[in-house]
């Protein structure tokens, strides 16, 4: 399993709008540099709007940023865009054998390693800034 590709989207649509400021973003402006349906980008749009991330108002075209670039952590979006359910990064399967030891513990044993590699990760994203996302964008070619 991997992380819903809802996350990158997320990050690419917020990128857009710190980017693009001055301009007009609507969802399908944003959807030609995300190469994707407006549908999509609007469906997200609204999940970034929910969580407190973009202003998005009905009937009016474009989107803006709800906070400064500075102030949006990866984990913010991570958060928002419902990458994964809590403590659902990693999958565990769930029909092991019990009258095998290894089939009756396996998920005992590993699911803490999973909670904290998750934790790992989620903090690494917390360190992150949108603002660090564009700085690092413009310094490309």
């Amino acid at each position: 399993m991997t992380i819903s590709s809802r996350f990158a989207v997320a990050i690419h649509i917020l990128t857009v709008l710190e980017t693009n400021r001055g301009g007009v973003n609507t969802s399908e402006y944003i959807s030609d540099s995300v190469n994707t349906n407006p549908v999509v980008i609007r469906r997200i749009t609204g999940m970034l709007s929910k969580a407190g991330l973009v202003e998005a108002r009905p009937g009016v075209a474009g989107s803006k940023l709800a906070k400064e670039a500075t102030d949006i952590t990866l984990l913010d979006i991570y958060q928002a865009v419902h990458a994964v359910d809590e403590n659902g990064l990693f999958a565990v399967h769930d029909k092991t054998n019990d009258n095998c030891p290894v089939g009756r513990n396996i998920q005992s044993t590993i699911e803490p390693v999973f909670a904290e590699a998750q934790k790992a990760m989620e903090s690494t994203l917390q360190q992150v800034t949108l603002l660090d996302i564009v700085r690092d964008l413009e310094s490309k070619p």
